[in-house]
């Protein structure tokens, strides 16, 4: 059944409600054209339950804008969804990411994720390239994709909004790679379903590293939102050397905008329930709102948190990771990097869902503490025990 309004719907009680099922739900490709976004296709999805957002094609496939009922979900930076023409990947020392970095989603590799790192060039059999510079967070994230379908699908009573696409991360003498992606949204609801597949269509061996930057702001990320995880153990924090409450926020309580802060990130070490799954939520009690986010403990071993509450930037990442927080560097000293041959792939699935009232995150956060009770202390002591990542090719 669709439920539209509140009330659960036949497809011949919804149609004979309207001509086009885009009165409620459905999704729309437009192109934007004004400024530093002119010329990006976007697809825009409406769930018909108070969910819409969109799919930058010309950017990965990545999600652009989020919301509920008006509610803003997906963060917006001062960068802006740029065209990727004018992004340049190796400016400003690696950096040059950061001017194309907003969103609900942006996606991190295919073959480098996290800081800048010169890679070994070896596998690719070509003398004049003795390394491949890698920016931070990888090339994926700013190309286009082909879009290989998008729209609606009836199965009996049931409605799914749906797109596809390609992105194809390639050059002479490196790497080939592909990012096949689905989006789905059934009608009626507020979960989102993200299934991507990479695979080597090259035929050098090539590395293989993949990060979700799933990025939240306000209202969910306000003075007195908690972030919820089933957390084993605090493994690092990018300023536990220094001083940990220097600027006196934990990973558990998040404050209002700050000024002059200081990027924080943690990586935790997540536990999963009996199907191998890990859910972490922000959620904000005083507005009855939150935002659940589902991954595979198979698939991204490790999570991040990334805390970004320098006022005009104010939001919080959830990181899903293939790979451990200290870089490429250490996953090769450690054996953890994964390598595809011709033809190899990896799958991963990722569930985003709103959580609409008091109830919602309630139950949530009775999910969560069930698989792991997370540390009650806000600046719980970094154990330094990055656990091994197994099974890689």
């Amino acid at each position: 059944m669709v439920k539209i309004n509140g009330q659960n719907m036949s497809r011949k009680e919804l149609e004979s409600r309207t001509g086009s099922l885009s009165q409620f739900a459905g999704v729309r490709l437009m192109t934007l054209g004004d400024g530093l976004e002119r010329g990006i296709r976007m697809l825009e999805f409406r769930s018909g339950a108070g969910l819409r957002f969109t799919v930058l094609i010309d950017r990965a496939l990545d999600i652009a804008d989020c919301e509920w009922r008006g509610n803003a979900i997906g963060w917006h930076s001062p960068s802006g969804f740029r065209n990727p023409s004018l992004h340049d990947y190796e400016g400003e020392g690696g950096l040059g990411w950061l001017r194309s970095f907003s969103g609900l989603l942006v996606t991190c590799g295919l073959d480098h994720i996290l800081f800048m790192y010169d890679a070994p060039a070896d596998n690719y059999v070509y003398a004049p390239r003795k390394t491949v510079k890698q920016s931070i967070h990888g090339r994926v994230g700013t190309i286009p994709a082909r879009l290989t379908g998008y729209g609606e699908s009836w199965s009996d009573d049931e409605c799914t909004l749906w797109c596809e696409g390609i992105v194809t991360q390639g050059t002479v003498f490196g790497e080939h790679l592909e990012l096949h992606r689905r989006i789905e949204v059934t009608v009626g609801s507020n979960e989102i379903v993200l299934r991507d597949r990479v695979v080597n269509r090259g035929f050098y061996r090539t590395p293989h590293m993949f990060c979700y930057h799933i990025n939240l702001c306000y209202p969910i990320l306000d003075e007195n939102s908690r972030y919820l995880a089933p957390i084993g153990d605090v493994v690092w924090a990018a300023h536990a050397g220094d001083d940990y409450r220097k600027q006196g926020v934990g990973y558990r309580t998040l404050p209002g905008p700050q000024t002059r802060f200081h990027e924080q990130v943690w990586q935790h070490e997540m536990q999963a329930d009996t199907d191998g799954c890990v859910p972490v939520a922000l959620v904000n009690d005083n507005a009855g709102i939150g935002f659940q986010v589902t991954t595979r403990k198979d698939q991204f071993p490790c999570m991040y948190e990334w805390q970004n509450l320098q006022a005009g930037q104010y939001a919080l990442g959830i990181e899903p990771s293939t790979n451990h927080v200290d870089g490429q560097g250490a996953a090769r000293e450690r054996g953890e990097l994964i390598w595809l041959e011709h033809g190899d792939e990896r799958n991963y699935e990722t569930r985003f869902r709103v959580l609409e009232d008091s109830a919602q995150i309630a139950e949530a956060e009775q999910r969560i503490s069930g698989i792991a009770e997370q540390p009650a202390d806000d600046y719980p002591t970094p154990s330094s025990h990055f656990l091994p990542i197994g099974g890689r090719a």
